[in-house]
């Protein structure tokens, strides 16, 4: 075993100034996943931040009528926090769908967000890897790759990001605060994380030795009739294969609002913007969801064993918004 330090920080500043801006420290949440590839020598930490104990596990309204969650906030606690289920309906669905609920008392807000893909390749470092090991290759596109992405990946990389949390948090449009040693900082989610390109070990837009402070979800009426559908190969503990975050608000049959993120499907929580253009101002019918769900994943590349997915998601985008309509007309 590879020995490291380990510091419990008390407070943000002192948090911050203890990561520095070392390649080699890591903050520590909950342990869920890091934990996890420190066991599998993906991850070799010199120094290791605890950050449980600072003031950042609570759930407050903001002024405008949105949403702060601390970043050490607890899967379990966000999922049960009674404002969450009320106007964020799709986020509770979405926490309760990921991990077991042991994993959920554990993990926290902001490791679900940095947690890290589990492509097969990325955690044994017996293989190649240019997520791991930049320039070493991808395996995957030749070997088993039936779970991995149809969107937004390139040559270098087609792993998917596994956060269930992640997709609907990008669906509602929240906004990741975070602290460094020169001062606090904002990425909207839908910025958090960076495309693969060359470089897929460059995962987020986070600043070297930033510390998540907190998630911030903005007031939005539409949000209260969202969902969170996942499709899994077991109905217990799994990832996901597909998954979708849809908010949908319909006035006189037509769709006033919607929101709508995919999971499973590429490097990152996916934002379907070429979907929501098309459906707004659109008949809230299953014609328009099926024209939307095409123009969405056109751009899809599948790889010779994953295609079942474009077929999968166009379904679940169809379905999940046609239930969201029928509700929207009781």
């Amino acid at each position: 075993m590879r020995e490291f330090d380990y510091h419990r920080a008390s407070d943000v500043a002192g948090a911050v100034a203890l990561l520095g801006t070392d390649p080699d420290a890591r903050f520590l949440g909950g342990g869920t996943n890091l934990v996890d590839l420190m066991k599998s020598g993906v991850e070799r930490p010199a120094r290791l931040v605890d950050v449980r104990e600072l003031p950042l596990d609570r759930i407050e309204s903001t002024q405008d009528g949105g949403l702060r969650i601390g970043a050490t906030v607890t899967n379990s606690d966000l999922a049960a926090h009674p404002d969450v289920r009320r106007r964020y309906p799709a986020l509770t669905q979405a926490v309760l769908a990921g991990a077991s609920g042991q994993l959920r008392n554990m993990a926290t807000l902001g490791g679900n967000l940095l947690q890290r893909t589990r492509c097969g390749y990325f955690a044994d470092v017996t293989k190649p890897c240019n997520k791991r090991v930049p320039g070493s290759g991808c395996p995957a596109i030749e070997g088993e790759h039936h779970n991995h992405a149809i969107l937004g990946a390139s040559d270098h990389c087609v792993a998917v990001h596994p956060s269930d949390m992640g997709v609907a948090l990008t669906a509602l449009d929240a906004v990741v605060s975070y602290e460094t040693a020169d001062g606090p900082g904002e990425l909207p989610l839908t910025e958090f994380y960076l495309p693969v390109g060359t470089t897929p070990h460059l995962e987020t837009a986070l600043p070297a030795g930033a510390l998540i402070t907190g998630v911030t979800l903005p007031p939005a009426p539409v949000a209260a009739r969202s969902r969170y559908r996942k499709v899994r190969e077991r109905a217990s503990y799994a990832f996901a294969i597909g998954s979708l975050a849809a908010a949908l608000e319909v006035r006189d049959g037509v769709v006033h609002d919607v929101r709508l993120a995919l999971g499973a499907v590429a490097s990152r929580p996916w934002r379907a913007r070429t979907a929501e253009r098309m459906l707004t101002g659109a008949p809230a019918a299953g014609e328009s969801f099926a024209a939307a769900a095409d123009a969405e994943l056109a751009a899809a590349r599948p790889l010779p064993h994953n295609g079942y997915k474009v077929r999968l998601m166009r379904n679940l985008m169809v379905a999940v918004l046609t239930e969201l309509a029928e509700e929207a007309a009781r």
